[in-house]
């Protein structure tokens, strides 16, 4: 009976938590924003801290430069990336019409091949899944589209999630000493072990993998810009920002350079395996010095699991959605593995309470 106790009591909680932040999505991004901010920077508060700063002193000092480093960043980058994105925008269409171009005598054997066979039906049921795909697609993308329309709303962003960000930087010990406060004390210690490893778990990705697409980004963009390429800065920079979600940065920015390549060089083989060549030495890179130095084997996370948390977050909260995915997504990873080990720990699993391992035991 404690046991069903506690299971209905924890289900209900977190069905409400997730219901509030459903109802709640619209409002959510400046203050996801700031606690994301605030949680990246805490550590060097911390060490300020350390050295004999007030916690007020530490975290106005952290976020004024992190703000500071920011708007020259964005100052310095903004007006060259802006420029290059119009201009690749702007031959979009272009290389559009030459890929057709190439690919239009291979449609046409095709649908010659086609026209051999009872075609009217066949031609009828690609219509039916090529509109569904396409209304699934536009779904999705307008759900995104409609939980993102915050990001668009400047003023929310620039003034509440820096206010956000300082509270949580000033306060944060506070919070976590009265949270500690209201653990049920026959289970303190289990749910601070929890809390450790959700620590770790989002630390060793989301402080990890920002390092890991920022450097990444710089790779790519000043290697294809050296390169020649069009848009050399622009690709690059956005590759590296998308590798946040595994394999598609990388994938995305390589498809993209190889077409700007062909077209810009009629071709030119060798300066198309450039480009290749510098995509693969970024994975290299990124999978043999960036991620085990800046991300480690904290997380626990498999790719197809990020992937599709980014996903489900995307549809079910838009663009608030994709950014807390991968938070989420590490503290289930860590529920779950708790779970499993007590499972594993239980008579239930064993079948004999004198097999049964001590709580708390790995299997």
């Amino acid at each position: 009976m404690t046991l069903q106790r506690h299971i209905w009591f924890w289900s209900i909680g977190t069905l409400l938590f997730c219901f509030l932040l459903w109802l709640l999505k619209s409002v959510l991004l400046p203050f996801i924003i700031g606690l994301a901010v605030a949680y990246f920077l805490d550590p060097v508060t911390r060490a300020l801290v350390k050295k004999g700063c007030s916690r007020t002193v530490a975290a106005s000092l952290v976020l004024l430069s992190f703000v500071a480093v920011f708007v020259l960043i964005g100052v310095l980058t903004f007006p060259i990336l802006q420029a290059q994105f119009i201009d690749f925008a702007n031959t979009l269409p272009g290389y559009a019409e030459k890929i057709r171009d190439m690919v239009l005598p291979w449609i046409e054997r095709v649908q010659e091949q086609i026209s051999a066979t009872p075609s009217e039906e066949l031609r009828k049921q690609a219509s039916t899944v090529a509109a569904t795909a396409f209304g699934w697609a536009t779904g999705a993308l307008g759900k995104i589209w409609d939980g993102g329309m915050a990001l668009f709303d400047l003023l929310s962003i620039l003034f509440i999630a820096p206010v956000v960000s300082f509270y949580m930087l000033r306060d944060w010990p506070v919070m976590v000493e009265k949270i500690d406060s209201w653990l049920p004390r026959r289970h303190a210690d289990t749910v601070r072990g929890l809390l450790r490893q959700m620590d770790a778990a989002l630390s060793g990705f989301v402080r990890g993998q920002a390092l890991v697409c920022v450097a990444l980004g710089a790779i790519y963009a000043v290697a294809l810009t050296a390169a020649g390429l069009n848009f050399g800065l622009f690709i690059g920079f956005t590759a590296g920002l998308l590798s946040f979600i595994p394999y598609v940065g990388s994938l995305a920015g390589l498809a993209t350079g190889l077409i700007v390549a062909w077209f810009q060089y009629d071709g030119d083989m060798m300066q198309v395996l450039i480009i290749a060549a510098i995509f693969a030495a970024g994975q290299f890179v990124e999978g043999n010095v960036l991620t085990p130095r800046m991300v480690g084997e904290k997380v626990g996370l498999h790719a197809l699991w990020i992937l599709f948390a980014l996903m489900a977050g995307g549809a079910l909260l838009g663009f608030t959605g994709v950014m807390i995915a991968v938070p989420v997504a590490a503290v289930a990873g860590v529920l779950v593995r708790f779970a499993l080990q007590e499972y594993l720990s239980s008579v239930y699993y064993t079948g004999d309470a004198a097999t049964a391992r001590p709580r708390g035991k790995k299997a």
